[in-house]
């Protein structure tokens, strides 16, 4: 069975129109406030064990009505959430039992929807961090049934680099951190309209979306490829120092295989499952079955570790609701980059931790996208490694967001999440590291010592997050920027040269001609346009360096460069510099960053416009 839950300031639904498969019912427009809507699937598998998926479905909307504090709950059958549905006897069968249960506890006020009708509904969800859940249910994995289980608990403080411990309300300001701590603890903040990447990944010719493909699949434009390129050269360079061993695995995999389907299992219906022949298979959200099966089949001597396997998973796929699809901030097809690293026991994997924070952090700076952190584990981890959690956020020399939950309900017992912050004050969430120590058991990855087996923990990261939020951040993060750009060394034109006349002509592109040698991603403006234009548009393309080519140009060798970093609304900073110079304070902006050529034409004359 698959539950979507969804915490909702109102539900309201309108039966219009019975199917064949309708159940009787009177009451065809109904409703609830302040509830926990459950959407529900029942699945062809169900009807093995229906006492063992009613009792675990019970189980699983009491917690969750337990945490999110409502007891009105309203039970709406819901056949989309999977392509593998219960005849309708099983469905109506369990859904009602699920309903009989829920009133028998006597604590909540229940209603269910009828089956089997076309019916229309509006539904406001509340915006916090428990507001939107989803399980899967699985006969024979609930256990003996008995009262439902307590629900985790959460709370929250703030860690500031002293070691102080802070009440959450100290920090909730208009900072990027009191925008984190707003969300976390589900605190409303007024939006308005897309977030404005939405609009720039296309003004720039960036992004695209594709129609003719599943809702959250894009299409890359050749200046959105270059950056995608060379942040996924970033990435790989970054993991390559500090000693990751690249490879490439499937984007399937065969839900047969008990490990594999037991960890897809945790992600509920957000997943693209289909069949081949048959087989039950799946397409990836992460990297983690391809490594995990290389792990299991590899020799592991506890000398060799930490091994830190990395893979740019290109693609991954979640499934995510339509609705939340939105820009490059939620996808259906992102590219991941994906390390994990297998260490020998718990303290390498904390010292592992540290190293791979340390990454995250550096990725913010390097990209100019300014993060803050929410670190997260169980109580009874931080009671053991408080001295150990302090310290991580003394090294960060930032305050951090500390959640703690009163029992594991992952596969890791503490993970941190870095965020960039939105023009609209809502975190975007990038790099990760997270302690799984569940995987090793349930995909049996080994090594012995002693005589006996060890599993060791490993760690789960991605030192920049995916490459779309990534640039969701970097346009994002314009918003704050007086004279918006990107770092120049993804700015796919660097330099841009501007012949004043037709005479000038054959000095701009001698002049591309050698910027292009130097390694320099360089076009010119060869059109039939009015200098204004030209510069203007040269503005609207965020080229960090514009060069002028005049007469003055031509005789003095001097050239005239328009530096846009230096730059202020109206105000273009221009410098007077040797071609030398140049190309000196163009490397000099680029330093050690990756580089790769131009996508487009060098002429502006024959490049084409995609958007």
């Amino acid at each position: 069975m698959r539950l979507l839950l969804i915490h909702s300031d109102s539900m309201e639904y309108e039966a219009r129109e019975k199917t064949r498969i309708a159940e009787e019912c009177s009451l065809l427009v109904d409703g609830m406030d302040e509830a926990l809507t459950v959407f529900a699937a029942v699945e062809q598998g169900d009807a093995d064990g229906i006492e063992d998926v009613v009792h675990q479905g019970v189980s699983e909307i009491v917690e969750t009505a337990n945490r999110v504090k409502t007891s009105n709950i309203l039970i709406y059958p819901y056949a989309h959430l999977s392509n593998d549905l219960a005849p309708p006897d099983t469905a109506i069968r369990v859904l009602a039992l699920i309903e009989q249960g829920l009133n028998d506890l006597g604590s909540f006020t229940v209603k269910r929807a009828p089956f089997g009708w076309y019916k229309s509904f509006t539904l406001r969800c509340k915006g916090h961090p428990l507001s939107e859940l989803s399980k899967t249910i699985v006969p024979g994995e609930g256990g003996s049934p008995a009262e439902p289980k307590s629900p985790v608990e959460h709370s929250f403080f703030v860690m500031t680099p002293d070691g102080a411990e802070h009440e959450v309300d100290e920090f909730m300001d208009e900072s990027a951190f009191g925008a984190l701590v707003k969300k976390e603890l589900g605190v409303a903040v007024p939006t308005g309209g897309d977030p404005i990447h939405v609009e720039l990944m296309r003004a720039k010719e960036l992004v695209d979306y594709e129609p003719a493909s599943d809702v959250g699949n894009l299409r890359w434009l050749p200046r959105g490829k270059l950056v995608r390129d060379l942040l996924a050269d970033y990435a790989l360079g970054l993991v390559l120092a500090y000693g990751g061993s690249p490879v490439e695995t499937p984007v399937m995999y065969d839900l047969g295989d008990q490990a594999i389907f037991e960890h897809a299992d945790k992600f509920g219906e957000r997943q693209y499952r289909f069949r081949s022949g048959n087989r039950s298979m799946m397409l990836r959200f992460a990297a983690c079955f391809g490594m995990f099966s290389i792990m299991r089949d590899m020799h592991i001597s506890p000398n060799t570790l930490p091994i830190k396997m990395y893979e740019l998973s290109t693609y991954s796929f979640r499934h995510e609701q339509r609705g939340e699809v939105i820009g490059l901030k939620r996808l259906r097809a992102f590219t991941m980059p994906d390390m994990h690293t297998l260490c020998r026991d718990l303290d390498q994997a904390l010292a592992c931790f540290e190293e791979q924070l340390r990454l995250g952090w550096q990725t913010g700076r390097d990209l100019e996208t300014p993060l803050v952190a929410v670190f997260r584990c169980t109580r009874a981890f931080y009671h053991e490694h408080r001295d150990w959690v302090e310290r991580l956020v003394a090294n960060s020399d930032a305050p951090m967001l500390i959640e703690l939950l009163s029992d594991r309900v992952h596969y890791w017992i503490a993970k941190i999440d870095l965020a960039a912050i939105d023009g609209q004050g809502r975190p975007v969430e990038n790099p990760t590291v997270q302690i799984d120590v569940e995987s090793a058991a349930r995909f049996d990855i080994k090594y012995h010592q002693d005589g006996a087996e060890v599993y060791p923990p490993i760690l789960h990261c991605s030192p920049t997050g995916s490459v779309e939020r990534v640039i969701c951040a970097l346009l994002e993060q314009t918003a704050h920027q007086a004279v918006p750009m990107l770092p120049e060394w993804l700015a796919p034109t660097q330099v841009r040269v501007i012949p004043v006349a037709e005479r000038h002509l054959k000095a701009a592109s001698e002049l591309v001609d050698r910027l292009t040698a130097a390694r320099i991603r360089v076009d010119f403006d060869d059109r039939d346009e009015s200098m204004g234009k030209k510069i203007r548009e040269a503005g609207m393309d965020w080229v960090p360096f514009v060069v002028v080519i005049g007469d003055t140009e031509v005789d003095s060798g001097r050239l005239t460069v328009t530096v846009r970093r230096l730059s202020a609304p109206n105000k273009p900073h221009k410098e007077q510099v040797t071609e030398e110079n140049l190309v000196a304070l163009v490397q000099k902006a680029i330093g050690e960053m990756p580089f790769r050529p131009l996508y487009t034409a060098r002429r502006l004359s024959i490049r084409p416009r995609y958007i």
